[in-house]
């Protein structure tokens, strides 16, 4: 499968800038969205079905790795935005410390440089919380294979955009009504476009881009790129 389905960055801004959303548009993409969520929703459940044999045993392996390397859960769960604006818990393995938020207000305190990084992308590339083991799984991933069970609660999906946190909704100001209209997912365009490291706007022009442009072949070459992106950790951290 040839991933020029997806878009270039002209294109994705080109529509930003001048195809605002209106609500009628909105109303529109609901409409298409409701009638393709059922084909979506198959899909997501049938490759959850197969790669179970392959997932389980990965999940029982990290989940022995976090409790032999730090103290603490082995899961780590954060309130989300989903779809229609509800909220959900994401799932994802512990990749932090104990007392992570005492350490990272210390850490801003010590480097205030570092506050505007952290308030703009809600991430650090160099995080004082993150164990050594964390590391790692965030370098490949790993640590999202939890919201798998999201997918399968039909939370999120394989692909779609990245469930954001309620802080983040001024920051898709007019973009959220769009957002809102599809189920966030595991992967997509944002995370095989450079993901952390390109621009919180840029991840917004991606996912308005997603919601407005959406296929099954958009999917599946969104899913064919994730291995590539995950394999040579592409703009992770």
């Amino acid at each position: 499968m040839s991933t020029t389905l997806l878009p270039s960055p002209d294109e994705t801004r080109l529509w930003t800038k001048e195809d605002s959303t209106t609500p009628a548009q909105t109303l529109e993409v609901h409409s298409i969205r409701r009638k393709q969520g059922l084909t979506k929703r198959a899909i997501d459940l049938s490759v959850l079905l197969v790669s179970a044999p392959l997932i389980l045993p990965l999940l029982a392996g990290i989940s022995i790795a976090i409790k032999l390397t730090s103290r603490g859960p082995v899961f780590y769960r954060q309130k989300r935005v989903g779809r229609l604006g509800q909220p959900f818990y994401a799932w994802k393995f512990r990749t932090m410390v104990r007392n992570a938020d005492e350490i990272l207000q210390q850490y801003l305190a010590q480097h205030p440089e570092l506050r505007v990084e952290w308030e703009r992308d809600h991430k650090l590339k160099k995080d004082p919380r993150v164990t050594r083991f964390g590391a790692m799984l965030r370098k490949t991933s790993l640590d999202e294979l939890p919201q798998l069970l999201n997918v399968l609660m039909g939370q999120m999906s394989l692909v779609g955009p990245r469930p954001i946190v309620s802080a983040e909704i001024e920051k898709y100001a007019a973009a959220y009504d769009l957002y809102i209209v599809v189920t966030p997912g595991l992967t997509g365009l944002w995370q095989v476009s450079g993901r952390n490291n390109t621009t919180y706007g840029r991840r917004i022009e991606l996912d308005t881009y997603y919601v407005r442009h959406w296929s099954l072949w958009l999917d599946m070459a969104i899913l064919m790129r994730t291995f590539k992106t995950v394999m040579f950790c592409e703009g992770a951290y």
